[in-house]
């Protein structure tokens, strides 16, 4: 198995014809039908289902496509990164944020990258901190900023901010003022939290203390706007960061009260895969992410504190 035939198979799988195929890679279909069979042969697995009107994906021949499509990017990755004698950031770089970050730095970023490396392709997403892990495992992105990840041999990853979480909500719900509130009493207002799963994690570093909060929340919903939508109707309250709600603070909307004994708190990682060497572009990027946000936080704009080996 080569690149070549990798390219082959996968652009049978987009386009789910081989003549279609053939015509989008200027070869002949005979040519391209060949390499397939030859591909199947070497597997010991049928990759398509031979139909009337084109080609089905087996199940092995979607479980190679994942596998296929991982590997056509780095190869592409390699050659944009090595394609400039001078090394001139040049290439795509793939970028996964937390919601909190793209709020916190993602213009900045954006604007960054437009003015200073003009050959530099960036695309940035914006998902649950589960859901974008999940995008980086699968090789769709190249660089993952999100909270709490957890502990896997497959990823690299790096601390660059820790948050305090604080409860939020309407001053009817949460009361007025901001005297602390013992993690005690937070268990007995009506709380709002996002669903279990991967994206929870992300809400507090503690899982012990995660799960206690999961068990008396009302409200588990899977989505960051009807979380923010719920507790600004009164219907109860959420634990997050100042940053979330940073307008309706402002305006005075909710209120924020400090949680204590204990304090509870989320880490924010930068996250790659191990076994994927670094780019060029990606350097870059990553340089950039890691430099904005420190920015942010130096400048107050995002309340938080820096790991010594950071800062």
């Amino acid at each position: 198995m080569d690149s070549r035939q990798l390219r082959y198979f996968a652009a049978v799988h987009d386009a789910r014809s081989v003549s279609r195929a053939a015509d989008r890679l200027n070869i002949a279909a005979s040519a391209l039908s060949h390499h397939l069979a030859n591909l199947e042969a070497e597997l010991g697995v049928a990759l398509f289902i031979r139909e009337p009107r084109g080609m089905r994906p087996t199940a092995a021949g979607e479980r190679l496509y994942r596998h296929a499509s991982g590997i056509l990017r780095a190869i592409d990755a390699a050659r944009d990164d090595l394609a400039e004698a001078t090394r001139e950031v040049a290439g795509e770089v793939s970028l996964g944020m937390s919601y909190s970050a793209v709020k916190a730095v993602g213009v900045a970023l954006l604007k960054t990258v437009d003015r200073e490396y003009p050959k530099l392709r960036l695309t940035l997403s914006e998902s649950l901190s589960g859901s974008t892990l999940m995008h980086l495992m699968a090789s769709e992105i190249d660089l993952a900023v999100v909270y709490n990840p957890p502990q896997d041999p497959r990823l690299r990853t790096r601390p660059v901010l820790e948050e305090e979480m604080v409860c939020l909500g309407r001053p009817e719900i949460i009361g007025e003022g901001d005297a602390p509130l013992s993690f005690a009493e937070l268990l007995e207002l009506p709380l709002i939290l996002l669903r279990q799963g991967l994206s929870a994690r992300a809400l507090i570093d503690d899982a012990a203390l995660l799960k206690r909060l999961e068990a008396r929340a009302q409200l588990q919903l899977n989505s960051v706007q009807a979380i923010a939508g719920c507790m600004v109707e009164g219907l109860g309250c959420i634990v997050g960061t100042r940053l979330f709600m940073r307008e309706l603070l402002a305006d005075g909307t909710i209120n924020a009260r400090p949680i204590v004994e204990p304090r509870l708190t989320r880490t924010l990682h930068l996250c790659e895969l191990a076994d994927r060497p670094a780019t060029f572009a990606f350097e870059t990027v990553r340089q950039l992410v890691t430099r904005l946000i420190l920015q942010a936080v130096a400048e107050g704009r995002w309340e938080a504190s820096v790991p010594a080996r950071t800062g």
